[in-house]
């Protein structure tokens, strides 16, 4: 039999009743006409005395007619209308009145209420708490992992390591070029607008060189790292949460935290530094482009200023400040991951959590590295 396209139509016979003519194939797997013009319909102008369904030209039929019966009837008990239903097949008819047969038992149904304000903070305050545990628990175990890599008893591949260099260095190295290049160029854009007023375009070098170095390169590398690795971490470990893929590895008597954090841990922790280098370089340059073109600052010139602005101590300190953005990077997604619930839209929360918390941590830890070394004269 050929199937047809399910229709609704509503008319007004003279008898003061409302016609809701229903006609095709009425199936969930096809697209219904929505309920929401007849209920109007009921609602609105002259009240109808009775409220007709005809079916005598449906097709097949499943649940997605008696889905859109359901709320015709409820609009006809609102408004206190009588609900004719003999023109629908015998089936239809049949189902409908045996599930108006038992009514439904007052308050069944869960009523939405926001809650009050403190119940709000209470819950906010527990669910801190519990990501918090998770996080100095995971900073534990890792610890404790590192231990056993240095004693050569953790259980891990070395395989997975180089992977995930792979995926958290070299991967990554487009996005870094890219975002790393720019700021350069704004950092160096910035700074001429300024000092061109004084006669000292020549100090953009130091601007650039000094921001990017200090503070600049290491921290939008750890920013770009937390929305595409750390986040990358949390939804490979939050999926294999889903799957049971770590309980599965918690049975066989294998650390989760040795198989699966330690080789992204470790990865991440040894490129952050590769790229804090590779994106001081491209910031730099970022700026020299700005000062060649706009300036019209020799390149030997900018070089030279560039190096007499820098010290060790100063590339150092961002290296360090790196290596420790990428640990925390890291955690973050990990934890994220680790904490995932078992639905599908978890890893999603999870993922998001992971981005959230990572880019928190690392704005937290960049500002109190600036206290820190500010009093250490660095």
């Amino acid at each position: 039999m050929r199937e047809s396209t399910a229709s609704m139509s509503v008319s007004r016979p003279p008898d003061s009743s409302l016609v809701i003519e229903l006609s095709g194939d009425w199936q969930l797997s096809r697209t219904l006409p929505s309920p929401v013009p007849a209920e109007r319909e009921i609602a609105a102008g002259p009240k109808p005395a009775k409220v007709r369904l005809d079916g005598r030209r449906l097709g097949h039929w499943d649940s997605g007619l008696l889905i859109f019966i359901d709320a015709i009837a409820t609009v006809c008990r609102t408004q206190q209308v009588e609900l004719d239903l003999s023109l629908l097949p015998s089936g239809v008819a049949r189902l409908i009145q045996l599930a108006e047969a038992v009514p439904e038992r007052k308050g069944a149904r869960a009523e939405k209420r926001k809650a009050p304000f403190l119940e709000r903070v209470g819950v906010g305050a527990l669910s801190a708490w519990s990501v918090a545990q998770g996080f100095v628990g995971l900073v534990g175990e890792i610890t404790i992992a590192f231990s056993k890599i240095i004693r050569g008893t953790a259980r891990y591949r070395r395989v997975d390591v180089l992977e995930m260099v792979q995926d958290c260095g070299a991967n990554a190295l487009g996005i870094v070029t890219l975002i790393s290049f720019l700021v350069g160029v704004i950092l160096a854009f910035m700074g001429a607008v300024q000092l061109q007023q004084f006669g000292a375009s020549i100090y953009v070098a130091d601007l650039v060189a000094i921001g990017i170095v200090r503070e600049m390169g290491a921290m939008m590398t750890g920013i770009i790292m937390a929305g595409r690795t750390g986040a990358s971490f949390a939804a490979q470990l939050g999926t294999m949460k889903v799957t049971e893929e770590i309980d599965a590895l918690t049975t066989m008597g294998i650390s989760p935290v040795e198989f699966l954090v330690m080789p992204r841990f470790i990865a991440l922790v040894l490129m952050m530094p590769l790229l804090c280098l590779y994106s001081d370089l491209l910031g730099i340059a970022g700026g020299a482009a700005v000062g060649a073109t706009m300036l019209g600052i020799p390149l030997k010139l900018y070089y030279q200023e560039t190096v007499a602005a820098i010290t060790l101590t100063q590339l150092f300190g961002g290296l360090f400040k790196a290596t420790s953005y990428g640990a925390l990077v890291a955690l973050a997604g990990c934890v994220s991951g680790m904490q995932c619930g078992a639905s599908a839209s978890a890893v999603g929360d999870a993922t998001t959590r992971a981005v959230v918390s990572g880019i928190v941590l690392i704005v937290a830890a960049c500002g109190l590295f600036a206290v820190v070394f500010n009093v250490l004269g660095i």
